[in-house]
């Protein structure tokens, strides 16, 4: 057991996370030779984060601050122990597939331009069947938040390993099967090398013109000009995404004056949000790193998240 661990916040530090780590027994401290924890505060800087560790081979742990590490690729071939941010922001973000898929349903990108009474339309969650990709904490928080519609969902994950409260669990490798009868797909996976560019136009061409596609993953998840043309086509009834590739969207960009597209500005979690939950992995994780509690949001290099 370590009693006294000095950690490093880098490159921006911010009050909640200094108190975080003093109320689980740290010292906040400068980078330096006696520093044997690093919290890790900027996703945007992996090469950064690369030199630190080279120059500071005494590290034993790093915090990530996020729930995707597809940043730091390169960097997690480092030996040190890495944990994320997974889990953290799972509640609000949920809540905003929740959100994005009832808009769709209700037409709700369509009816806030409208100037005139329309037709009557809507989907319902209610009994849908509802395919989720990906099984971190925001797919378990989705489910229960789905539990009240009745909806039938299925999870694809890497394993075939059960999950509460879903209908049934597949492996990614039965994703093209299970398309044609989602009325709901909802990415909410990790960002790697197979789920890279997974939804082209020819995983698109799976869906059935009744479905909705909502993106709260990653972007690049998401061939952009594939599923712009896709919903030009009819291919599928609409999306949402609150991520997006590139990103942000560029003004003038055309994926802005698709009318069933809608787009949120990767705002299911917001900095506020982001501050007060990553604080409390920090205060998780300092306490495990001193001997006093299991380590939560460990990365594993191999599979990527």
């Amino acid at each position: 057991m370590i009693n006294r661990a000095l950690v490093a916040i880098e490159p921006k530090s911010f009050p909640e996370y200094e108190a975080a780590v003093v109320e689980s027994g740290g010292v906040v401290s400068p980078l330096g030779p006696d520093v044997t924890a690093l919290v890790w505060t900027d996703y945007a800087q992996p090469l950064a984060l690369a030199e630190a560790l080279h120059a500071n081979p005494q590290l034993e742990w790093v915090q990530l601050p996020f729930a995707g590490v597809d940043a730091f690729d390169e960097v997690l071939k480092h030996p040190v122990r890495f944990t994320s941010a997974k889990g953290s922001y799972r509640e609000p973000v949920a809540e905003h597939a929740l959100m994005l898929c009832m808009a769709l349903g209700r037409k709700i990108p369509e009816r806030v331009r409208a100037n005139s009474w329309g037709k009557k339309f809507a989907v319902s969650l209610y009994d849908a069947n509802v395919l989720i990709l990906g099984a971190g904490g925001i797919t378990e928080e989705l489910i229960k938040l789905l539990t009240p519609f009745r909806s039938n969902v299925t999870v694809v994950r890497n394993r075939k390993l059960p999950i509460d409260g879903c209908s049934k669990v597949e492996t990614l490798d039965r994703l093209p099967h299970l398309l044609a009868d989602a009325d709901f797909v909802i990415l909410a996976c990790a960002l790697t090398d197979q789920t890279r560019g997974l939804f082209n136009a020819p995983m698109l061409a799976k869906l059935k013109p009744e479905a909705y596609l909502v993106n709260i993953a990653r972007g690049p998840v998401v061939v952009t000009a594939d599923l712009l043309d896709a919903l030009k086509r009819g291919v599928l009834a609409g999306a949402a995404l609150d991520v997006t590739d590139p990103e942000p969207l560029p003004d003038g960009h055309p994926a802005w004056s698709e009318p069933n597209l809608l787009i949120t500005p990767h705002t299911a979690d917001t900095n506020s949000m982001v501050k007060r939950m990553f604080a409390v992995r920090l205060r998780e994780n300092v306490a495990a790193h001193l001997g006093r509690g299991d380590w939560v949001g460990l990365v594993d290099p191999n599979l990527g998240y």
